[in-house]
Formats: C-alpha cells, structure tokens, sequence
C-alpha cells in the first residue's frame, strides 16, 4: 500500500492521485459495500422473519395442543367437580341421616337410662317387699311357732339376696340381719326331729311289749260266745243277767295289788299307751312343754305298773322314756325383730325421697 502524500501547510488542497481516480461510469466501492451490507441485512431479516415464523407456528401448535389439553383437563376436572358435588351432596346426606339417627339414638339411649333407673327402682323396691316378707316369716316362725331353724332359714335367705346384690345402701340393713343370725345361732340346738322319730318308734313298739304275769286274766283270749237260747224271753232274761253282772263288781280295796285285767282291757291298756306317746309327740310339735313331760310321766308310770320291768325291751323302753323326759323344749328365744324394723324403715325412706 501506498502511503498517501501530504502536502506542505501552506497547500491545503489536497491532491488526489490520478491512479485512484474512479473509472466513468462504475459505482463506488463503499456504496457496493452498502448495498451488500443491505443485501446481507435483508438475507437476514428474511432468515429471521422466517425463524421467528416457524417458531411462531410451533409456539401456536404448542398453544393449541395445550389449550386442547387444558379443555380436556378442564372437561375432565368439571367431571371430577361434579362427581365430587354429588359426593358431597351424598355425604352431607348421610351425614344428616346419621345426625337425625344420631339424635334419635340419644333419645332413645335417654329412654332407655330412664327406663332402666325405673326398673333398678322397682328392683330395689321388689327386693325390699322380699327382704320384708323373709324378716316376717323368721319372725313369725320364732315367735309362734318357736321354730328356731326356720327362722334362721328366712333371715340367711335374706342376707344371701342382699349379699347378690351388693349395694352399700343396704348395709345397715345386712349389719341388723347379721346380728339376729349370730343370736339365732348361739342358741342351744334341740333335736326336735330325733325326738319325734324316738316317740314315733316307741309307739309302734307298745303292741310287742310284755305285760306283768299273772296281770292278765284267762288265756289272754276272748271267751267263746255261748249259744243264744231260742226263746225271746230267754234270751232277755241273759242279756238282762250279764249287764247287771256289769253294774255289779266286788273288789277289795285294802290290798295294794292290782286287779286282774281281762285280754279286752289289755288291749286298752297298750291302745291308751301308744295315745299317751302321740299326745307327747304332739306336745312336742307345738312345744308345749308341760303337756309333753306330763305324758311322758304317765307312759312312764304306765311301763312301770303295767309291763314286766325285767324284759329286756320294756327295760329298753323305759330308759329311751326316761331320756325324752329329760329333754328340754322350751328356751328363751331372742328378739329378732331389729332386722324387720330396720328393713321397713329403709323402705320408708327410700318412698319418701321418691315422693
């Protein structure tokens, strides 16, 4: 390359080489340089407008394939919307048919805890009239009939209901009950049953027990019957003759021997007997002491007078008769009545806080 000449200060046109002046006719190198600058600017331009419309038509394939997608998704969502409103609107449903169940529930759980408070009333109550009646029936037992064990059956009857049921308002009531059992209890036993059955025995015995020797008149048979006359009169005049023979009897008092018995009083004799041990054995049942000993007494002096002593089951029977004589019937019985007192004033009570 040429370097360009300068021209002195004093010249300050400059010179222009006559080499480098353009030929006639052509256009200059800048403007050439321009318009292909242009060219390669428009080649551009064109190239983007051509990418940016290619990416646009992609943008907008894009965007139309997720708006398609968006609307199914939104169809889809609308769906799952209403199935879940009709869910709820099922649930809510169910829920006010459970609430309504619910409320119906407590009115009945509410009826029912009424009902059953009630009853545990009325079972109270039922109890108590039992507890009651069992109390009486000891006591009555006791009282009239001195019949100890039966009394000591009812009120354990009534501690043992109480016991099943195991309410601590009912203790003061068991603490009384208790209390009357222990004096029940501490009462000497008789053997009332064991007695019965000895008079029992002893009476079924009399027929087989031997009387006195000699105290039996005759063969211990009954005469035979004479033959009956024929003629009426005859037959008034012995009829007449034995009952005056019946009227009449000739005995001598002064001597202490017992009389003769014909086999028809001895029959009587065991038959009075075996009278005297039932009539103990009913004074035994209702414990009437003084009558019992008093039979006893005369079936005692009865064996003694009337039986030979020296066999060995008269012996037997004497001392068996001796032993019940020496029994004791009568005892102080206690007063059992704290137990029925208290049972009707708990059940006093108990109507009046009610009322």
């Amino acid at each position: 390359m040429e370097t360009p000449q300068f021209m002195n200060d004093k010249d300050t046109t400059p010179t222009i080489p006559a080499q480098d002046a353009p030929a006639t006719g052509q256009a200059p190198w800048w403007l050439r340089l321009s318009l292909l600058f242009s060219l390669l600017a428009l080649l551009l331009l064109g190239w983007h407008w051509l990418d940016s419309r290619q990416r646009d038509m992609q943008l907008e394939l894009n965007l139309g394939r997720r708006l398609a997608e968006f609307e199914a998704h939104s169809k889809e969502s609308g769906i799952l919307a209403r199935q879940t409103q009709e869910t709820v609107r099922e649930a809510q449903a169910k829920l006010d048919l459970l609430a309504q169940k619910m409320a119906e529930s407590e009115s009945h759980q509410l009826a029912v805890e009424e009902l059953y408070q009630q009853m545990s009333r009325n079972r109270d109550e039922w109890v108590l009239s039992e507890i009651e009646q069992m109390l009486l029936i000891a006591n009555q037992q006791l009282q009239l009939a001195g019949n100890v064990q039966g009394a000591l059956i009812a009120l354990q009857t009534a501690e043992s209901r109480l016991q099943r049921m195991d309410q601590p308002q009912f203790f003061t009531l068991r603490k009384a009950i208790n209390k009357d059992i222990e004096q029940l209890q501490a009462l000497p036993q008789i053997d009332l049953a064991g007695l019965n059955l000895r008079l029992d025995s002893m009476a079924a015995e009399v027929e087989h027990l031997p009387l006195l020797p000699g105290r039996v008149s005759g063969t211990g048979k009954p005469a035979p019957r004479q033959p009956q006359p024929e003629s009426f009169w005859l037959r008034l005049r012995e009829e007449a003759w034995e009952d005056f023979k019946q009227l009449v009897r000739i005995q001598n008092l002064e001597k202490s021997e017992l009389p003769l018995l014909p086999p028809e009083q001895a029959y009587f004799l065991r038959e009075n007997l075996r009278l005297r041990l039932l009539s103990a054995r009913l004074a035994l049942l209702q414990r009437n002491e003084a009558s019992y000993k008093a039979d006893i007494k005369a079936a005692e002096d009865w064996l003694n007078r009337y039986f030979d002593t020296s066999d060995k089951s008269v012996h037997v029977a004497l001392n068996h008769i001796k032993q019940l004589g020496q029994s004791r019937l009568s005892i102080d019985l206690p007063d059992i009545s704290a137990s029925l007192n208290a049972a009707r004033t708990f059940k006093l009570g108990r109507e009046k806080a009610g009322k």
